[in-house]
């Protein structure tokens, strides 16, 4: 058997980097026995490169400290790059063995290198010369120094980012703590590691065994032809006659809008909200209350107060008092809007025959028919006009073209990992090879719920690496034959995750530690958000929002009416967000005593009560995620940032009239969007970037107009 300078057999596709296009992996050729052997020889091969770096008898330098540490570990990042957007799209029983495997094996060994004691003298020694502070500050004196600094003082603006980045991440995971408090911090993070991949699945498990089965078809009144064969098409596979519901992330399912008889509307709620809770095989509750207290007793052993305190400092907004202090204007108004919503839903309900109060189940339907009223425009109705190709070609590809002048072919040469996942390659206005799109849009039991954007290579001029960007979403699949009909909360969720994927395609960064969407969490939501507006623009919306069969436009009463709709229910949507977004931060401000008080069988009362300290308690608003399915929190990134979106919606408002100011889609605006901000991923200062389009601070007024909230 002939093996690579990896140490892998040749036969393994990870012991070289790919021969694709743009460097695609060779996902025909990938078996699942190939991850563990990639896996290991990947981290193998970074240690062998760490230790090379930390035991260099050359004082420290730049290029052989922190740019010898953006070159390591090529290996293991092509293997997780496949293995864990796989795990997320296409998981199967034995992906989900080898990721229960290795998650902790990762953890161990990004422990290795960021508590390598040797490694952080170099740095601290590089960063002290920059700073001109003492080497090693934070550091503890026993750190092995043999470390002088090369004296690299003329760092350009994106090195010096970039070794600041390096110091920061060292000391905020613990490489200037005592021997025995890394020993401890070892075991929390390989325990975090494992729970976190318990609750993706358990979560993922349990959101398939809750889809709601429906027999009789007239059940399902109300909903579009299209949703009612993507209900009968999700019911085939697991061998159900009739009609399945499948669940979305959210609490509030989509059909809830649609669905006229209220006993399926109770049903499907119910089984939204029981997700994770329910003392299945898959309860969440265990691993939400262990989660928990393990953050909170890692952050106090790293020097803080508790794990919200820990993540906020370094994000853009800086403190928890900051973020409190925009959350507590916002949560009156919010809920007064919403009760006078409930008000007018509840005299809806009680005009359609129904005594008793308006409930959970009963808010989506009457808002829409409220609205629907309202503004003259019946939104569902409209669903034939948002084809998905056409959305995606007229739409979004021709806001992209019109804006920052890209172009996307689509390589049928090329291979996704699933039969349906589409494959285009982008160039710009002057014809050049920009990178690879993937486009994943459809629903499968094999994959997470909600949306996100993710990479399987990161623009890097440092590694010749250019883009290779992919777009999930979770939109139910038609019956063979028939068009893929958007729902307008998907055409605004498919624009709005496209704006991640132009911030990952439009990067120029020397270095992958600060490409594309590696900024700041409560950053990172401003560019997507910003993209949303584009579907709604009348010069956009036109284009694409067209009769699937006849061609026919909509009119433009109808667009200006349509528009218009999407300002009601505020009161609503605001007070879902933030009930989550409270609920998140409340668990995460918990001391560690108080968080180990804390059991399986607390964890809906302590919801509960968060809630309720915050005003938030509305029996009919959940939060838009419970505590048992937030998987934002306990699976994901946005642990004590959920509170991201709308910290990022401030700026997002606030650009979007910088955009109206100036003439909207004109390529000026695009380009100027793209250079100062987009292109520069995390090698300048967030705010700086944003300062530098919109010419001033961000402002807060443009988001409380949007969302109907002034305080005044």
């Amino acid at each position: 058997m002939t093996f690579g300078s990896t140490g892998l057999p040749a036969d393994n596709p990870f012991s070289a980097p790919s021969d694709l296009p743009f460097g695609l992996p060779p996902f025909d050729r990938i078996r699942p026995d190939h991850y563990r052997p990639a896996f290991a020889a990947g981290m193998a091969g970074q240690r062998a490169e760490v230790e090379a770096i930390a035991t260099d008898p050359e004082p420290a330098t730049f290029v052989n400290t922190v740019e010898a540490l953006e070159r390591s570990g090529a290996l293991l990042t092509r293997v997780a790059q496949v293995f864990f957007n796989l795990t997320s799209s296409v998981l199967t029983d034995e992906l989900a063995a080898i990721e229960a495997e290795v998650t902790p094996q990762l953890a161990a060994h990004s422990d290795a290198i960021h508590l390598d004691r040797r490694l952080f003298a170099r740095l601290a020694a590089l960063h002290a010369v920059q700073h001109d502070s003492p080497a090693g500050s934070g550091a503890d004196s026993s750190a092995d120094s043999g470390a002088d600094s090369g004296a690299d003082s003329g760092l350009d603006d994106e090195q010096q980012r970039l070794l600041d980045r390096y110091h920061t991440d060292f000391v905020r995971a613990g490489a200037a703590l005592q021997p025995a408090q890394q020993d401890r911090l070892r075991e929390i993070n390989a325990e975090l590691a494992t729970l976190g991949t318990a609750f993706k699945n358990d979560l993922l498990a349990d959101t398939v065994e809750l889809a709601v089965h429906v027999s009789d078809r007239a059940e399902l009144d109300g909903l579009p032809d299209g949703a009612i064969s993507a209900a009968e098409q999700a019911a085939s596979p697991r061998g159900l006659d009739g009609y399945l519901l499948t669940l979305g992330l959210p609490s509030s399912q989509p059909e809830l809008e649609q669905l006229t008889h209220r006993g399926l509307r109770e049903r499907l709620h119910r089984a939204s909200v029981a997700r994770g809770g329910r003392g299945s095989a898959h309860d969440t509750r265990a691993a939400v209350a262990r989660v928990v207290a393990l953050r909170a007793e890692r952050a106090v052993l790293l020097g803080y107060p508790d794990h919200a305190g820990y993540v906020i400092e370094d994000e853009t907004a800086g403190s928890l008092a900051a973020v409190d202090a925009m959350l507590s204007g916002l949560i009156a108004p919010a809920v007064a809007n919403a009760e006078r919503e409930a008000a007018e839903l509840e005299s809806a309900l009680h005009a359609d025959g129904h005594d008793g109060p308006l409930q959970a189940w009963d808010w989506p339907y009457y808002a829409r028919i409220v609205r629907d009223r309202t503004y003259q425009v019946d939104v569902a109705s409209l669903q034939p006009y948002f084809e998905l190709e056409r959305v995606v070609t007229d739409g979004i590809f021709f806001a992209a073209n019109a804006l920052y002048g890209l172009s996307f072919t689509p390589r049928t040469d090329l291979a996704g990992y699933a039969d349906d996942v589409q494959v285009f390659e982008v160039t710009t206005e002057d014809g050049a090879a920009l990178g690879l799109f993937l486009a994943d849009w459809y629903a499968r039991d094999s994959k997470r719920g909600g949306a996100w954007m993710s990479s399987f290579v990161d623009q890097s001029r440092l590694l010749d690496a250019a883009p290779v960007i992919v777009i999930n979403l979770n939109v139910p699949r038609p019956a063979a034959g028939e068009p893929t009909l958007l729902t307008l909360d998907e055409v605004e969720t498919a624009f709005h995750e496209f704006g991640h994927v132009l911030h990952g395609l439009l990067s120029d960064v020397r270095y992958p530690k600060l490409s594309g969407t590696n900024v700041p969490r409560d950053f990172v939501e401003f560019p997507s958000q910003v993209n949303e507006m584009w579907g709604f623009h009348p010069e956009v919306l036109p284009r694409y929002a067209r009769h699937h069969v006849t061609g026919e436009p909509l009119t433009q009463a109808v667009i200006d009416a349509l528009i218009a709709s999407r300002a009601y229910g505020q009161g609503f949507t605001t007070t879902e967000y933030l009930a989550a977004t409270l609920l998140d931060l409340e668990w995460h401000r918990l001391t560690p005593a108080a968080a180990a008080a804390i059991g399986p069988d607390d964890v809906i009362t302590f919801e509960r009560d968060a809630l309720a300290r915050n005003g938030v308690a509305l029996e009919r608003i959940p939060p838009r995620y419970r505590s048992t399915y937030f998987a934002h929190i306990f699976a994901g990134g946005y642990s004590a940032g959920y509170y991201s979106y709308l910290w990022s919606e401030v700026l997002d408002a606030d650009m979007v009239e910088w955009f109206a100011e100036n003439g909207g889609l004109r390529r000026e605006n695009g380009r100027r969007f793209a250079d100062h901000l987009l292109s520069r991923g995390g090698s300048v200062d967030p705010l700086a970037a944003f300062v530098a389009v919109r010419g001033r601070a961000p402002r807060v007024e443009p988001l409380l107009a949007r969302r109907h909230l002034q305080t005044s």
